[in-house]
């Protein structure tokens, strides 16, 4: 296997590490709430903390990739993020592993969007970088699916650390492998700016557009700390727009946004993450209240789905370059908002079995998404690489965010205007939430018919260009054996 394969196996597994504290540790919070006798409060932050950060730093840790070389922010993230799981794993309080979580935030800030950003500069060649983007997004998917069974296989049968201390040999196997095999120049592109105002607003902004849709429905979504965080939101993405209009070297040219497939790459990831989340959220609930499921069980039950989604995932860009992005993520969108319909006949008699079919044809539809990365990326220049993964997964994060926020929102209300018995109504609400959820997913069809048309025969120019012109990509350099 050569050097540029070798780095995409680092490049994967720092990803999958990352994705996999996303959502490793829900299943195990009653655990770890009895071991360190958490108060409510602080069981929420071991959530929210590693989400507000990550998710607030997201622009700025793609900005110091392009700035600093998506090489060197990879391997800053990965050490920051390892040893900040060691700490976590071994914390005695609540104080310590909450903060811990927040600087794992922080390295999966800057690991993410370096990750994205090296795929184009290990793989030059467009078809190469299509099956790269497709494992990478596969590996995600796996990482999806093996973080509700992990944490509660080792939060049931060994200590809750673990669930943070397996990242140590993860970390330390995508770094020797990283360092051997990722040779990357940065691209020329002179004197690079921070753009620190950029840097601050964006950080602002999305940090309280974070919080806020975080501690909204717990604190009140009228409640002064919750209106101000939304107002907070609001000045600096304001100030952040006035900033990037009159900088010399912004973080974002904002006229990206007028190109369809930029803005509407974007809006159709965000409806992906919007049902992901979502889905996965509601759906472990249901598994675990009215199948009876524990948590390694509940867990489990989505790992065919994931399975299936991470194969289709790894030969979508070649579903793509056959019938063009448009179709295969229009399809993809479709086949997940059937998907959501189904799964909304489940009752109180249902079985796993009769979940299952949806449950296959939802990973196979958000298995089709992945051509959106190869969209947004190839929309900005590859100096600016970094900056676009950013992007990318702030969609991603908010969407998702907003998945969980507006179906829990729309779930509670429904469920205390149903009332009964308590699991009567939590189904009525749940069948009720899923409807909803399928018809906002489907939105994205339309949505990436009209924005992404002309994605094939752009691909294909864009390939011919390639193979005629001098190589405008860094060089990479393969390892000394």
């Amino acid at each position: 296997m050569s050097g540029r394969w070798w780095a995409l196996v680092a490049v994967a597994l720092a990803t999958f590490m990352t994705y996999l504290d996303n959502n490793v540790v829900n299943v195990a919070l009653p655990t770890i709430q009895r071991d360190l006798a958490l108060t409510i409060s602080g069981l929420e932050w071991i959530v929210s903390a590693y989400i507000l950060v990550f998710a607030g730093l997201l622009l700025a840790g793609g900005r110091l990739a392009d700035v600093f070389g998506p090489r060197t922010a990879f391997f800053g993230g990965l050490a920051v993020f390892t040893l900040a799981s060691v700490a976590a794993g071994l914390a005695g309080s609540q104080e310590t592993l909450i903060a811990a979580r927040a600087v794992q935030g922080l390295g999966a800030a800057l690991v993410t969007p370096s990750t994205l950003a090296l795929l184009p500069r290990i793989f030059p060649d467009p078809r190469e970088r299509a099956t790269a983007v497709g494992i990478w997004s596969a590996v995600g998917a796996l990482a999806l699916a093996i973080g509700p069974l992990t944490g509660g296989f080792l939060s049931e049968n060994a200590d809750w650390g673990w669930i943070f201390l397996i990242n140590l040999p993860i970390g330390v196997v995508a770094a020797v492998i990283g360092l051997r095999s990722i040779r990357v120049e940065r691209a020329a592109s002179g004197r690079a700016s921070l753009d620190l105002p950029g840097l601050a607003t964006s950080a602002v902004a999305l940090f309280a557009l974070t919080y806020a849709l975080i501690e909204g429905e717990s604190r009140g979504w009228t409640s002064a700390p919750i209106l101000g965080a939304f107002a907070v939101f609001a000045v600096a993405a304001v100030a952040f727009l006035v900033v990037e209009s009159r900088t010399a070297q912004p973080m974002i040219d904002l006229t990206l946004f007028r190109e369809r497939v930029f803005s509407g790459g974007l809006l159709s990831m965000g409806l992906w993450s919007f049902g992901v989340f979502g889905i996965y959220f509601f759906t472990a609930l249901y598994l675990q209240s009215a199948l009876g499921f524990s948590p390694t069980a509940a867990g489990a039950g989505f790992v065919p789905m994931a399975l299936l989604m991470a194969v289709i995932a790894s030969v979508s860009p070649r579903i793509a370059e056959r019938f063009g992005s448009a179709g295969t993520v229009a399809v993809g969108l479709g086949l997940m908002a059937v998907a959501i319909g189904g799964l909304s006949s489940a009752g109180e008699g249902s079985h796993y079995g009769d979940l299952l079919p949806w449950f296959l044809l939802y990973g196979a539809g958000a298995g089709l998404l992945v051509p959106l990365t190869n969209v947004v990326l190839n929309a900005m220049p590859p100096a600016r690489a970094g900056v676009a993964s950013g992007v990318l997964n702030v969609s991603r994060e908010v969407f998702g965010l907003l998945g969980i926020t507006i179906l829990g929102a729309i779930l509670s209300a429904r469920q205390s205007a149903v009332g009964g018995a308590p699991l009567h109504a939590f189904l009525e609400a749940y069948r009720f939430t899923l409807l909803i959820a399928a018809a906002i997913v489907l939105v994205g069809v339309p949505v990436s018919v009209y924005s992404l048309r002309r994605t094939r025969a752009a691909a294909a120019a864009s390939a011919s260009a390639s193979a005629s012109a001098e190589p405008s990509e860094p060089a990479v350099a393969e390892p000394v054996a």
